[in-house]
């Protein structure tokens, strides 16, 4: 069966990821118009509420499962995962600075192969013949989506140096590979609670470093007002669901299928540019939408072989490590409480701070 509950919930979590990509997305559109240009200070608010929340708890565990425990085992591989994932987002952005708006949305999918070559290899995963034809599906569709931006002559951005921007992209690309491979191994193996943990503590460590040595300036430049403010925290907090739910869908599918739903995340973007940001709409996005959901639903309707446990230790393990029961519904729960706080930091932003202060300490 194609059309099965299974897949409509992996699709849904995928899809709901998406939402959060554009959420950063549309934020940073705001911020850019703002004048603000702080990549790494941003990535460094993630990271941190990431510290926060899931490396404290870490801290708080007892037994084989403490943070220093986790770190003396595999601090090598988490310092790999942490330092991959900071530069990925790193050098995505500064590809912004060199090359074009279609060279980045075409190239930005060698994270697709690069992936699946790295699974392989390392997780031991293996395809069939549908898996790669459904990856070409879906690469048609981000085609149909560059195509549909050059007829709508949407800005193409720079074209400084575009062999400098285009290896940025590529580089970054396959730092994300890296790091979404380490994702799937440990949620799979261990449990997401430590594969969070360890990217808030390795990922502020790096950005914090980054961001002292390249950013100071410009974060004292920023006008500080409420609406910065509050498109600052917007995207805080959607990189922190996007962080904080995609172990979860990860854990349920793979990190391939995972970046094939994400792939909608420009689409999503793009609906939202129309009324916000007056983009021109073309007939093309709905279709590569559609061309795009037509290859995830192709690769998941036929399983993957995987050496890796269909579930962790974090389902089966001691009553210490299950320290609250139902983690699935408290992730869920979550991503459902961050998004109502979402949707009214962006009716505050479309309102420009113009606001009561009951309704600000109401989303707060």
């Amino acid at each position: 069966q194609i059309f099965t509950k299974k897949i409509f919930q992996n699709g849904g979590d995928g899809q709901v990821l998406s939402l959060l990509i554009c959420g950063t997305a549309v934020s940073c559109q705001y911020l850019a118009d703002a004048g603000v240009d702080t990549p790494m200070f941003q990535s460094f608010l993630n990271y941190g509420l990431l510290l926060l929340v899931y490396t404290s708890a870490l801290s708080a565990r007892r037994g084989e499962k403490n943070l220093w425990q986790v770190l003396r085992a595999n601090w090598w591989k988490y310092l790999v995962m942490g330092l991959s994932d900071v530069e990925a987002n790193y050098t995505v952005v500064k590809a912004y600075q060199f090359t074009t708006l279609t060279s980045i949305q075409l190239l930005d999918c060698f994270v697709i192969p690069v992936l699946m070559l790295l699974s392989w290899f390392l997780l031991k995963t293996r395809y069939r013949v549908v898996h790669f034809v459904a990856v070409g599906v879906c690469l048609l569709g981000v085609g149909a989506m560059v195509g549909a931006d050059i007829l709508a002559g949407r800005d193409q951005g720079s074209t400084q140096s575009v062999l400098l921007g285009d290896a940025l992209v590529l580089l970054s690309a396959a730092l994300y590979a890296v790091s979404n491979v380490c994702q799937e191994d440990t949620v799979k193996r261990l449990s997401r609670e430590q594969f969070l943990g360890m990217m808030g503590l390795f990922g502020t460590v790096f950005s914090g470093i980054q961001l002292a040595v390249l950013e100071t300036q410009a974060v004292a430049s920023v006008q500080w007002d409420l609406h910065i403010i509050l498109l600052f925290a917007l995207y805080a907090l959607c990189m922190f669901a996007l962080y904080s739910f995609m172990p979860v869908v990860v854990k349920m599918t793979s990190a391939t299928a995972v970046n094939l739903s994400l792939l909608t995340a420009d689409l999503f973007s793009l609906f939202c540019g129309v009324f916000l940001f007056h983009y021109n709409f073309s007939a093309l996005y709905v279709v590569s939408f559609v061309v795009i959901i037509v290859g995830f639903v192709m690769f998941n309707a036929v399983p993957t072989y995987s050496a890796l446990p269909e579930g962790g230790p974090d389902d089966e393990e001691a009553p210490e490590v299950q320290e609250v029961p139902g983690p699935d519904n408290i992730y869920y729960r979550l991503i459902y409480n961050l998004f109502n706080c979402l949707i009214h930091l962006i009716l505050l932003i479309l309102c420009d701070g113009q606001i009561k202060g009951s309704l600000f300490f109401q989303c707060i």
